[in-house]
């Protein structure tokens, strides 16, 4: 692993850290309509790298609604007080181990993700994840946190059969042991994050941002109405839909000829 305290982000690939010598750069202030994520987001953020206690995170939710980008947005806003990026292809989570051993002990604080997470039943990755987040025989480095993205809130897929598991004891519904294992997993990242898809406003001011970001400041009626129909087109109103919106309007606005 390079000791460059200028990297500030890296990708775990073929049983190796490479550095990423461009990464995404992305403001907090760039991220509308999910103001409590980001607080909560920041502040275990912040917490962790004073070095004072923080919780591995899930953020989970519709997709397209800024759970990557948040992820990307709290690097930019604590590198420089020595926060570094670890990507972690969901596969690749069976090398938790490997990607650990290196970081253990260095100044810097780590955040390994896990980006659109999601594990089959007995799926090795489950186990290996598991032991990271609460910890098999060897105590897990102080320096490092999981923040994993997911459009399932428990992680796996949830099947017909988890539901023919329920049975009622005592009056109370108790879920069956495939379930219990979903649920057991998702529990074991101490910070939820739920993102839940825009509303019309929402998504429209979104749209207003990535054209102001794109230098487009024009906004009227055709233009509100483009990106109405953008979105009917696509059946999602996101920030992503937003963005790439902006991007073919403000595009088109500036071609020449």
């Amino acid at each position: 692993m390079s000791t460059d305290r200028d990297v500030i982000a890296y990708r775990w690939h073929r049983n190796a850290l490479h550095a990423i010598e461009f990464p995404q750069t992305v403001e907090l202030e760039q991220l509308l309509g999910i103001e409590r994520q980001k607080q909560a987001a920041v502040q275990n953020t912040r917490q962790f790298v004073e070095g004072r206690p923080a919780n591995h995170v899930l953020l989970t939710g519709a997709r397209g609604t800024g759970k990557s980008s948040l992820v990307k947005a709290l690097l930019t806003q604590f590198a420089a007080q020595g926060l570094r990026l670890v990507e972690v292809h969901p596969h690749d989570l069976v090398d938790l181990p490997d990607v650990v051993a290196p970081l253990r002990g260095k100044p810097e604080r780590f955040i390994l993700y896990v980006d659109d997470f999601s594990v089959a039943d007995n799926d090795p990755a489950l186990t290996a994840l598991k032991t990271a987040l609460d910890g098999g025989i060897e105590e897990p480095p102080e320096n490092v946190l999981i923040y994993a993205t997911s459009n399932r809130r428990h992680l796996m897929p949830e099947t017909k059969r988890d539901n023919q598991e329920y049975q009622w004891v005592d009056d109370e519904l108790h879920p069956g042991e495939s379930t219990e294992e979903k649920i057991s997993l998702s529990e074991r990242f101490g910070l939820w994050l739920s993102f839940l898809a825009f509303n019309q406003t929402q998504y429209l001011d979104a749209v207003r941002l990535h054209l102001h970001l794109l230098g487009h400041t024009q906004w009227d009626e055709n233009t509100e109405k483009m990106a109405l129909r953008w979105a009917l087109n696509r059946a999602s109103r996101s920030g992503r839909v937003a963005r790439q919106f902006a991007r073919d309007w403000a595009g088109r606005d500036t071609a020449p000829g």
